[in-house]
């Protein structure tokens, strides 16, 4: 099923996310800056509610495709993390980061992101 998500502010970041068995993905491509974080931030709480609406047992999220992403994006990623284990256990739900090995900020950022919550994520390269 295909999950509705907010409107885009920009071309420069797409988000297409859908629900099947249980998983949520979210798939993102191009570029997470500052003028795109408002939507993002939109499209994360989006995620957030739906996991949480439909008891998904993980969420998927494929960086993959996405070329940048500024520290003010990372932020909301990072705030997604806090409210999901501040969750009572029972509501919690792992996290998959999927990230592209060939693009270096990935994989600093996204280690230290799992880091974070690690019993709560997964990185995959």
């Amino acid at each position: 099923m295909t999950i509705d998500l907010p409107t885009p502010s920009s071309d420069a970041l797409r988000i297409e996310a859908s629900f099947d068995s249980g998983v949520l993905t979210a798939r993102f491509v191009g570029t997470a800056d500052l003028e795109t974080r408002s939507y993002l931030d939109a499209v994360v709480q989006r995620l957030h509610a739906q996991a949480l609406r439909e008891k998904a047992a993980t969420v998927v999220v494929d960086f993959r495709e996405l070329e940048f992403m500024s520290s003010s994006s990372f932020k909301v990623f990072v705030s997604w993390l806090g409210a999901v284990r501040e969750l009572p256990s029972d509501l919690q739900y792992g996290i998959t980061l999927r990230s592209n090995p060939e693009l270096h900020w990935q994989r600093r950022s996204l280690s230290a992101l799992s880091a974070f919550a690690g019993d709560l994520v997964a990185l995959e390269t």
